[in-house]
Formats: structure tokens, C-alpha cells, sequence
């Protein structure tokens, strides 16, 4: 008689989901026509709906249930607050995204970073490429990396941060966070990039999408969205 084996399965040690913060917030309502949202996102609230299934709230679940249609042309990080434009529609979904292609959206965030910034203003050219085996996280590879470009400008300067004003030319995966952080300003709160005094230093990241500006994908009108940062930018 051949000889019989137990199988032994052994248990998986895969890591629990990570579970996002569900925030409370109300979405900020700038603007409305039959064609394109602008919105107002708060932070810990995601643009589109994450893998796990108790992370499918978010933006674009929200706003579904007071509009029919509603799509997703770019997102903002979780963490990150501010302006967004929603197409309401497939017509204005193809406008807006190859406004977004062919970089024709002005987009201007502001935000508080580590340290006093000594030039008055600049920019950061580093390709970026997904650092894989830390994902989500994004690094610096001047090899085989994607251009990322971004330009900024000092504000105000406190004893120990600055409040800045950043225009990506590109829009790349945690661009502003890892771009801030290669200068040594790291954003404050930030749990990807930042050193611990710089992420201890604020509740929140301090990263705010302030201003949106782009052909109305339809009429061709120039649409310009503003949103002031949370009073904490200054606050701090």
C-alpha cells in the first residue's frame, strides 16, 4: 500500500488592508453647470474608491448620489485637500483629459514645509519612478525615471518653516512630497517622505490644491476655482 502524506498548510502572514480614515467632512460645492463639478475635497477623503472594500467611500461615491453621472479625470492624494473638477459627463471627461495630457491645466498648491527656504523662489527637476517594493511610495531615478517638473515660490517665512506656493508642470505620483523633501523642505505631515520632527510637526499634511484653472471642455470658456487653505496653514 503506497504511503499517505498529511498536507500541512501553513497559515499566511499577509498584512491586515490598510483602513482609510473616514472623514466626516463635506464636500465644498464651487461650482455647477450641466457639464463639469468643481469641488472642494477635504482631507482623509479619498478621490475614487480604494481596492478593500471598506475603503470604497469617497469623492466620487458621494457626489454620485446627488448627480447622475460623474467621472474621474485626476485625483488629489487623501491626505491632500482643495480643488478638483469632476466631468459630469463622457463628452466632458475626453476635453478635460487631454487638457490634463497635453498639460494645458494650471494647477497651484500651497504649502508649509520644514525649515526656513533661503531663495525667494525656484524649481525642482527630478524624474520620478514607483519605488516598488514600498509601495505606494514613489523615489527619485534620473535613470529611467518620468520627467517631473515643479516650480515654487516662497511666501512667508516663520522661524522654523515657510509657507509655499508650488505649480507642478507635471502631475506625477507624490511629486510635490518627494520634490520638497530632495531640497530638504519636507512638507509637514507628511507619513511617506518626511522625517519624524517634520511629520509631528502639523495634524495633517500640509499640502492644499488652492487654484485650478482650464478651458471649460464644452464652451471653451478659461474657468479659474480658488479655494483658501485651511486656516491651520498659517496657524502653526
Amino acid at each position: 500500500m503506497p504511503a499517505t502524506y498529511n498536507t500541512v498548510t501553513e497559515p499566511q502572514n499577509d498584512p491586515p488592508p490598510y483602513l482609510v480614515p473616514h472623514s466626516r467632512e463635506a464636500i465644498r460645492l464651487l461650482y455647477r453647470d450641466s457639464d463639469v463639478l468643481i469641488v472642494d475635497k477635504p482631507t482623509l477623503l479619498l478621490s475614487v474608491p480604494g481596492r478593500h472594500p471598506l475603503n470604497r467611500d469617497c469623492l466620487l461615491h458621494r457626489l454620485a448620489h446627488r448627480y447622475a453621472e460623474v467621472h474621474a479625470v485626476h485625483r488629489l492624494d487623501l491626505d491632500t485637500s482643495g480643488v478638483m473638477v469632476i466631468p459630469r459627463h463622457r463628452t466632458a471627461l475626453s476635453g478635460l483629459a487631454r487638457q490634463f495630457q497635453e498639460r494645458r491645466i494650471d494647477k497651484t498648491y500651497l504649502a508649509r514645509v520644514a525649515g526656513s527656504v533661503e531663495d525667494d523662489e525656484g524649481e525642482v527637476d527630478l524624474p520620478l519612478i514607483p519605488d516598488w517594493p514600498n509601495r505606494p511610495k514613489q523615489k527619485v531615478c534620473r535613470e529611467s525615471g518620468k520627467p517631473a517638473l515643479t516650480r515654487w515660490r516662497v511666501l512667508e517665512r516663520y522661524n522654523d518653516s515657510s509657507l509655499i506656493e508650488l505649480s507642478p508642470i507635471t502631475g506625477r505620483s507624490h511629486q510635490l512630497r518627494i520634490h520638497m523633501n530632495e531640497i530638504g523642505h519636507p512638507i509637514l505631515g507628511c507619513d511617506f517622505y518626511a522625517p519624524d520632527a517634520a511629520l509631528r510637526a502639523a495634524p495633517r499634511l500640509m499640502l492644499h490644491a488652492t487654484r485650478l484653472r482650464f478651458r471649460h471642455p464644452l464652451s471653451g470658456h478659461l474657468l479659474t476655482a480658488q479655494s483658501p487653505p485651511p486656516a491651520l496653514f498659517a496657524a502653526l
